[in-house]
């Protein structure tokens, strides 16, 4: 039997489990089976890394950063943002893959137009990285946005209309709008987004954010991170499988 599973702690609404439990019964993929390993502490990874059963890994928060010492090797995406969430097992190495990044990119693509020339990225967090990393190979100019200005980003007092009208790609990585708190939203001029904006919202639960609700509103194009979700799965899938 071929075991994959995820890490991170804790597990108790992963998308993960079920997302291959279903895979593997509408394919008609036999021999595997993918489990959840709850680890309280990065510790525990060794004992888990000496199943002998074990072929691949997905990372989920608080640990793409902690993995990160007992990996051998690195994607390009995993060694920039320092982050991984896939890893795999070939020829006695650990290769560590961020599968964030294929997944966003993949479910981007479709919806990019021409008059889509400048992105914001709200928030700074891991997600964001992978979405930072998207978009330099897209070649698209991006502003970060965060709570107080930092270097290299701006804070959300300094969002007026001609920064929105000029940014017609708004990505938000932020957990602001996430169930339980689904009144909230980033803080932003909405009243200046049109019918050219393209609003992507990384959260998936609710499916529709406020911050989705009133892109919408405006006649913008919106996008939840569902698909992004299941990309990225796919991917880890794909990895796991190729032939190396």
């Amino acid at each position: 039997m071929k075991v994959y599973g995820l890490i991170g702690y804790p597990l108790s609404h992963s998308f993960s489990k079920g997302f291959f439990a279903e895979k593997f019964q509408r394919e008609g993929i036999t021999g595997c089976v993918y489990e959840n390993f709850p680890l309280t502490s990065i510790s525990e990874l060794p004992a888990l890394l000496e199943r002998t059963d074990l072929y691949g890994i997905n990372v989920t928060i608080p640990y793409k950063e902690a993995v990160l010492p007992f990996l051998d090797e690195f994607s390009p995406a995993a060694e920039q943002i320092k982050a991984v969430n896939c890893i795999c097992f070939h020829a006695g190495k650990r290769k560590g893959f961020n599968t964030d990044v294929i997944g966003f990119k993949r479910s981007l693509l479709p919806l990019i137009k021409p008059h889509h020339t400048h992105a914001l990225i709200l928030g700074t967090g891991g997600a964001a990285k992978a979405v930072m990393f998207v978009l330099e190979e897209l070649n698209i100019p991006f502003t970060v946005v965060s709570r107080s200005a930092q270097p290299g980003t701006v804070a959300y007092e300094a969002l007026d209309a001609a920064v929105i009208e000029m940014h017609t790609i708004i990505i938000n990585t932020s957990p602001v709008g996430m169930y339980p708190q689904t009144d909230a939203a980033p803080a932003l001029p909405y009243d200046a987004i049109t019918r050219h904006h393209l609003l992507y919202d990384l959260i998936y639960n609710p499916a529709e954010t406020l911050f989705l609700q009133k892109g919408a509103a405006q006649g913008a194009v919106t996008k939840n991170g569902h698909e992004m979700l299941v990309l990225q799965a796919e991917a880890s899938w794909e990895i796991w499988n190729e032939k190396q």
